[in-house]
């Protein structure tokens, strides 16, 4: 290995990275234990034994935006380009927990994802699309099982039944206090939700993805990527425990957990990070949960390339960023991919961003040659050395959240948003040291840009939106929703799974933003 003297360039995670690696790097390396087959333990290779040979990765663009109907048209443009599941994003009000008529909805109905309110919307939004063959992806959160729900129940309208549609919801609320911020109720509650939504999905919507436990907006908030799995799959340990402590069996419910990573730059350290992430994974269900269903040791994860490192500056440089990141992420063995459009750092991705974006994938699946064998980067000096340094990283930052009480209580005490924010202020220091190149932002610079036409967001959705559910509102039975609300919360005050009184409040046409206050108003709000 290199002189410690010698200052050696580092990963994003400060990884440093010799000039050379020869086979002594691997000298005391156990290839049958860390490497074993592609689909057997501990799936450093992959969780499936062909991989991409016999099926690639799902392509599934991220999109939603205004009203659902512009968002339906969206779906139907990428599924006719040629993209295999959906992936939809909500817009604020919705994802908080608000109707679009509340006075905190104004200004963001529509603007960062699909405004929906009420079971009309959701009718609208999946309106002619074949729920019972392609799966759909939800980046929801704090009111995951009501936008669940409601998918559900325009399936069974369209005659699919509960347990022929597949998908997941994002779900995912400890990553919320870390990272991003679209959390309602404390932390407690919001596991005896999760749990809750375990439950009912293992007994009714067998073929849905519960949670995707999401890595992808610690590392946006500024993690790097060791921190990225270490703190997702600590929060994934306390999911697990939750749900145990709730009386369900393991095998019950942990096959259809889910993840989702961050594709960055650094091109071996994320591949690196998702073949590392697999092998861990195996090792916290067999030896701390006692798993026996070898399903549920599996991590399957999808990847959206990195939205925090494309630049503003010089755009159609992203399409490059985007394709590295797309490459690591197949090279590392996602089940299912996003990539982002070359203008996002602008605005929404154009209809000509979109289908470039979607474009690199079917480049990469379908001309690179990188599909036609299992795991093309296995054995590789550099690739296993760095496979085995992120890993121990990784246990190392485990371990001393479990000295701290576990994910809730380090949550609780600030640990993962300090270490977040050094990590964050020491990489944009980097770049403004210019120790760090960013093309087209510090270096290689241009005087001029031409510039580019970002997405239009018309002002008079909102107030269509608004109009849509009062009306909706008017038109319902008043004795049928107050009965149904009530419903809700006495369920919450209770420990009986929310998801039925949800799910009848829905019939009675009660809307997302009802339900959610009837839930704030037993468990109440979050504030750190």
């Amino acid at each position: 290995m290199a002189d410690a003297a010698v200052a050696l360039p580092t990963t994003d995670s400060g990884i440093p990275i010799a000039k050379i690696y020869t086979g002594e790097a691997l000298a005391d390396w156990n290839a049958e234990q860390r490497l074993g087959l592609p689909g057997e333990a501990p799936f450093t290779r992959g969780v499936y034994p062909s991989m991409y040979t016999s099926r690639l990765w799902t392509m599934r663009q991220y999109s939603g935006f205004g009203s659902a109907e512009q968002t339906n048209q969206r779906f139907k443009f990428l599924l006719d380009a040629g993209q295999t599941g959906l992936s939809c994003a909500f817009d604020l009000p919705t994802q908080m927990g608000y109707d679009s008529d509340a006075p905190r909805a104004e200004g963001e109905v529509g603007k960062v994802g699909v405004a929906i309110d009420t079971m009309a919307d959701m009718r609208l939004l999946l309106a002619d699309l074949p729920l019972d063959k392609v799966s759909t992806s939800m980046t929801i959160n704090s009111t995951g099982a009501i936008l669940l729900l409601m998918y559900e129940l325009v399936a069974e309208e369209q005659g699919v039944s509960a347990d022929q549609i597949n998908g997941t919801i994002q779900n995912d609320l400890l990553k919320e206090y870390i990272a991003r911020g679209t959390y309602i109720f404390p932390p407690r509650p919001s596991m005896r939700i999760i749990t809750d939504i375990f439950e009912y999905c293992s007994k009714h919507v067998p073929s849905w993805n519960t949670i995707s436990i999401s890595g992808y907006h610690i590392r946006e908030a500024g993690s790097t990527a060791v921190q990225e799995i270490a703190f997702t799959l600590a929060n994934a340990i306390a999911y697990v425990q939750a749900a145990v402590d709730a009386g369900l069996d393991v095998d019950d419910f942990a096959p259809r957990l889910s993840f989702f990573w961050n594709g960055h730059n650094n091109f071996f350290e994320e591949a690196a990070k998702f073949r590392a992430s697999r092998r861990m994974w195996y090792t916290i269900m067999t030896e701390r949960f006692g798993a026996k269903n070898e399903k549920s040791k599996m991590l399957r994860f999808h990847t959206q390339t990195g939205g925090s490192t494309l630049t503003a500056q010089q755009p159609i440089n992203n399409v490059v960023r985007v394709a590295i990141q797309s490459m690591a992420a197949v090279l590392g063995g996602t089940q299912s991919l996003h990539t982002n459009g070359y203008d996002e750092a602008l605005s929404l991705p154009t209809e000509t961003a979109a289908r470039i974006a979607l474009r690199t994938q079917q480049i990469i699946g379908y001309e690179s040659g990188v599909t036609d064998t299992v795991d093309p980067l296995a054995g590789s000096y550099f690739v296993e050395s760095m496979t085995d340094e992120v890993e121990r990283l990784a246990w190392e930052y485990i371990e001393t959240i479990d000295e701290k009480g576990g994910a809730v209580a380090a949550i609780e005490q600030g640990y993962q948003m300090d270490e977040i924010m050094d990590a964050a202020y020491a990489y944009t220091k980097s770049i403004d040291d210019g120790e760090r190149v960013i093309v087209g932002v510090n270096k290689f610079t241009v005087d001029a840009e031409e510039p580019i036409e970002p997405f239009p967001i018309d002002p008079q959705l909102e107030v269509e939106q608004k109009a849509r559910t009062i009306e909706y509102k008017a038109q319902r039975d008043p004795a049928a929703v107050e009965s149904a609300l009530a419903a809700v919360k006495a369920t919450a005050e209770s420990d009986e799974n929310l998801l039925y009184a949800m799910k009848d409040a829905l019939r009675a046409d009660c809307t997302l933003g009802e339900i959610s206050d009837s839930l704030r108003d037993v468990f109440g709000t979050y504030t750190p």
